[in-house]
């Protein structure tokens, strides 16, 4: 089940055997048949941790959503709550516990799992509702870092950015250090910290005095990583903002991937049968997992989406001559040894279906006009055409009442990329998106403004020409069949985050201090002393490891840039990713957006 987690440099299956023994524990606690209510939000998050057989090993008979009103019948001793420490999920618990029928034999044990951090607000709040007292056992999870691929961990905080650069809540940065402090002890001490940007300060200083305050942390495991590097998102803000193009980041920008499933249109997936038509057409969503686990897509995933279309008809020549084998199998050994081929070929088989279905719904998404001319505007904004003057593409898309995040992608990255609008054009694109779509987003406005994503030009000079061009951002002749730099992913623009990350491996971040300094926050190093005799010998042509931890989320085309990185002949670094949420621009902006709701009168 989770081969694929242990396939890259590092065996991430430590960290979720972790996971699961935490979970037994809490699990066998409440001795008895057991209820688990849960958030909904943390189904899928759990499901990478632990599947329902482990639920049902420890008497885990029913599972139920969390909503309000009486708990469904159940015969079992224990009711367990798995929540976020939210106060609205509070009341819901107290309204679940306050009709509980008190009268009935034999009466049900409550208990309650913060997930990933007990809150004393949540206790309070309990309390003041007259149901703490209900609840034998109140414990947290610690569900920092969780494993989604050999080479991919995330917290899947979904309100990690608006927290950390709108709200100056610093939650999210604790976890994240207490997120690393679980990896180093499973995986030794890291000896170098860089980092870029505000948070990832705040994140190294708390995990300097983590360290300081628990002394007996310090563990003798050779360690695995050689570098930490921690990147704020808003050191480039304008990646998630751009069409991701390859195959993994346009699968997540049209279906959206949650928790690696991805649920798409059922009309591309329904068995064709002779002679039966269109009938019976299969209305359920279609649910596939996403992960390196399955061969085709791990060879894929990561590919500029024009170059995927050649690999799926040489797969698919391949597997047809595989089949027709089965004509020369002459002797009973031949026989055998192609039965015992079959089921990985029918796995293969199906793959390469499903596959060919999903690039078949994004090319009918690809080649529209709108979506070429969007991009087409997108690109001349990162090239640096006409950024500071209003742009018509997006004025007849207001005019046209087109998607508001759309728009606000695109007024967004047109700010990003000229450091900020003009006052005149920033007040008429407002006016405009207001106007059109209501008043009631002006506070959405005025968040984007505080994120920094739409600004008014405070300097007279425009900082992003000159990062351009000093970080190779931009490259004209991009190859997206077989590319040779990290710009194929965007088909022509090199995510600046990335670019960071591959400068500081070579030649170091001193070539480029300069255009550090341009951007957001402090840049720094650190590092951690290693207890004498774990100093790591590295053997001849052994690639570092890296980790890149995104302070705020990440989008799947800058991991497929650091996997391209990893894969380089000469690239001597290999990375390992992990984030606060892996995003897209589309989730991003919506986790920014609030809607003024009208006074109740």
């Amino acid at each position: 089940m989770a081969a694929h987690l242990s396939s890259g440099r590092v065996n991430l299956t430590a960290l979720r055997e972790a996971g699961r023994r935490e979970l037994r524990e809490f699990l066998d606690k409440c001795a008895g048949s057991k209820a688990i209510v849960w958030d909904e939000y943390l189904t899928g998050p759990f499901g990478l941790i632990a599947q329902y057989s482990l639920l049902k090993e420890h008497e885990v008979e029913k599972m139920f959503t969390l909503k309000p009103g009486r708990l469904p019948q159940a015969d079992v001793k224990n009711i367990i709550f798995f929540v976020r420490p939210r106060l609205e999920l509070m009341d819901i618990i107290t309204d679940n516990v306050l009709r509980e029928d008190r009268g009935r034999s034999p009466q049900r044990d409550f208990h309650i799992l913060f997930v990933p951090r007990r809150s004393l607000l949540c206790e309070q709040w309990l309390k003041e509702q007259g149901v703490l007292g209900s609840f034998i056992h109140r414990e947290q999870y610690s569900l920092d870092l969780i494993p989604f691929d050999g080479d991919l961990l995330s917290m899947e905080s979904e309100s990690a950015f608006k927290e950390c650069y709108l709200e100056s809540d610093q939650t999210t940065l604790y976890h994240a250090a207490k997120g690393l402090m679980t990896l180093q002890a499973l995986y030794g001490t890291i000896p170098q910290i860089f980092g870029k940007g505000e948070c990832a300060r705040h994140v190294a200083n708390m995990m300097i005095r983590m360290k300081r305050e628990f002394p007996g942390s310090q563990n003798s495991i050779f360690p695995v990583f050689d570098t930490l590097l921690l990147l704020d998102r808003n050191v480039d803000l304008l990646t998630p903002l751009a069409t991701q193009l390859t195959y993994e980041g346009l699968i997540d920008e049209i279906y959206g991937i949650q928790n690696t499933y991805v649920k798409l249109p059922p009309e591309k997936f329904a068995p064709k049968k002779q002679g039966e038509g269109g009938k019976d057409l299969p209305t359920e969503p279609k649910k596939l997992q996403l992960n390196s686990a399955e061969e085709l897509y791990a060879e894929i995933r990561d590919k500029n989406f024009n170059a995927v279309g050649s690999v799926l008809s040489k797969k698919a020549k391949i597997i047809s001559a595989a089949f027709e084998e089965r004509h020369h199998a002459k002797t009973v050994g031949e026989i055998k040894q192609f039965v015992s081929q079959l089921p990985h070929m029918q796995a293969a088989r199906s793959s390469l279906a499903n596959h060919t279905s999903i690039a078949e719904l994004i090319k009918d998404i690809t080649t529209s006009e709108d979506f070429f001319d969007n991009l087409t505007v997108e690109q001349e904004f990162m090239s640096g055409i006409d950024t500071d003057k209003v742009n018509n593409y997006i004025e007849d898309c207001i005019a046209q009442k087109h998607p508001l995040i759309k728009i606000l992608r695109l007024v967004c990255l047109q700010s990003v990329c000229n450091s900020g609008l003009k006052q005149k054009v920033l007040d008429y694109y407002k006016r405009e998106i207001l106007q059109t779509y209501g008043y009631e987003h002006i506070l959405t406005l005025n968040n984007l403004e505080k994120a920094g994503l739409l600004k008014p030009q405070t300097s007279s000079r425009n900082n992003y020409p000159t990062i351009r061009k000093t970080l190779r951002l931009w490259m004209d002749d991009v190859n997206e069949q077989n590319p040779n730099d990290i710009s194929y992913v965007y088909s022509g623009y090199a995510p600046l985050s990335v670019r960071l990350a591959q400068l500081l491996a070579r030649p170091g971040w001193r070539s480029i201090e300069e255009v550090l300094k341009m951007l957001p926050g402090p840049h720094f190093e650190e590092r951690q002393q290693l207890p004498t005799g774990l100093q790591k010998k590295r053997q001849h042509g052994e690639n570092r490891v890296t980790l890149v931890f995104f302070l705020g989320g990440v989008t799947y085309a800058e991991i497929a840039a650091l996997r391209f990185l990893s894969q380089m002949e000469d690239g001597g670094t290999e990375y390992v990713i992990a984030t606060t949420k892996l995003i897209n621009g589309t989730t991003w902006i919506k986790s920014l957006m609030e809607k003024l709701e009208p006074a109740p009168f």
